[in-house]
């Protein structure tokens, strides 16, 4: 029996409903496949915490930093300094050199940064956002942790000297930490650091870092170097040359502000 016209006036209806249903399923569809979910935020952590523990062993250790900063008009004096650091959030910085300033020392735990001066009797809170030399700021060479101190997404991954590398963005968990916002090269084989770009809260680039001459240290491949550019200023950067890094048994009482006097 032929359909009648009643019945192909519903049919036609039902085949409209149909196609329109699918129209509307199309972005529903196509946004669930780009949202990122708790494997893209999983891959992203694991990423930013191994990239972390190539930069620094998880345990406590100690390492000789010097600062060298270059500008248009010459290059600087050398700074040194010597660290101490256990896990991810207890660090102490000794400057050594120059003379003058000898005898300061920087404690940062958690993200409270304190300066203790030979000459004041009080510690002086200090943001780690503030300078320390060069374009070198506090919390650059007090607090390395990344995995702590920002959310991590992975936007990217692209090829950079024949090397493939996550490109990830990394937003501050708030304003206590060194930069608003981090863009973070990382590479997809042994998780090595490549290159990070630090931007300020209204999202201006304040300098680059790049990671370099990976050498053994502390027990694995580790950047001895980084060369930290000035976005604002240019021809104006500062060379972090890490040397003699070992592991060493720091008890907790190290990183209190009682304790720092004992420090040399």
């Amino acid at each position: 029996m032929s359909p009648q016209p009643g019945q192909f006036r519903s049919l036609r209806a039902l085949s409209l409903l149909a196609m329109l249903a699918a129209a509307a399923l199309v972005p529903l569809l196509a946004a669930a496949q780009t949202a990122p979910g708790a494997d893209d935020e999983a891959l992203a952590a694991s990423i930013v915490e191994k990239a972390d523990r190539v930069r620094f062993p998880g345990e406590g250790f100690e390492v000789n930093v010097t600062i060298t900063t270059t500008t248009p008009s010459g290059t600087a004096e050398p700074r040194k300094y010597k660290v101490l650091s256990k896990g991810n959030d207890n660090t102490v910085v000794m400057t050594l050199e120059p003379a003058a300033e000898r005898g300061q020392i920087m404690l940062m735990k958690g993200h409270d940064l304190w300066v203790f001066l030979p000459t004041v009797s009080q510690p002086v809170r200090l943001p780690a956002s503030q300078r320390l030399t060069g374009i070198v700021a506090n919390g650059d060479l007090a607090r390395a942790n990344f995995a702590g101190d920002y959310k991590p997404r992975v936007l990217r991954t692209e090829e950079v000297d024949g090397e493939a590398m996550y490109v990830l963005e990394l937003t501050a968990v708030d304003r206590s930490v060194t930069y608003n916002r981090v863009l973070y090269w990382v590479q997809k084989s042994n998780f090595w650091p490549h290159k990070a770009e630090f931007y300020s809260l209204s999202d201006r680039l304040l300098k680059t870092c790049l990671y370099q001459k990976f050498e053994k240290a502390a027990g694995r491949p580790r950047p001895t170097r980084l060369v930290m550019q000035d976005a604002l200023r240019k021809g104006e950067e500062s060379t972090l040359e890490y040397a003699d890094m070992r592991l060493r048994e720091l008890p907790d009482k190290v990183f209190t502000k009682d304790y720092l006097k004992r420090l040399e």
